[in-house]
């Protein structure tokens, strides 16, 4: 068995589980918000969207780097543990960034103020996975 080839799917599959729990999150917030604003016959933002959609970009990183781990010539078992742990670290990227992308919404949509205060807290989130993907990237 290729434990390198195991390392890169586990951190693709670990990665794209976390941006689909993230995008649930901040998609029940986002459908929440506008749910609101219907009853109380605001406009819903279309906006709210990003928010929705930000856990997505995970699954991006982690095809990256599965992508440098398939080509890689580290050890098969280094791999293996690069692949969960960073997979592990994107995952959780993704779903802390559902919940803050959740507030968001909840935020924006009662206030219909703050985006740019509120889609920095998201991209904070992004951070993790964008420093995991990189760091990762020198044990490749």
């Amino acid at each position: 068995m290729n434990f390198g080839m195991l390392g890169a799917a586990l951190c693709m599959g670990i990665v794209a589980i976390g941006s689909a729990i993230g995008i649930g999150i901040a998609g029940q917030g986002a459908i929440g918000a506008w749910k609101r604003c219907y009853i109380n016959n605001k406009p819903a933002p279309f906006i709210l969207t990003v928010f929705a959609g930000a856990p997505l970009t995970q699954t991006l990183y982690g095809f990256l780097l599965t992508k440098r781990m398939v080509t890689s010539a580290a050890d098969p078992w280094q791999l293996l543990g690069l692949g969960i742990a960073s997979g592990l670290a994107m995952c959780f990227s993704a779903i802390a960034q559902g919940k803050a992308g959740a507030a968001g919404s909840d935020a924006l949509g009662e206030t219909g103020k703050g985006f740019a205060q509120y889609i920095m807290v998201v991209g904070l989130c992004e951070t993790v996975a964008l420093f995991a993907m990189a760091f990762s990237f020198s044990f490749c």
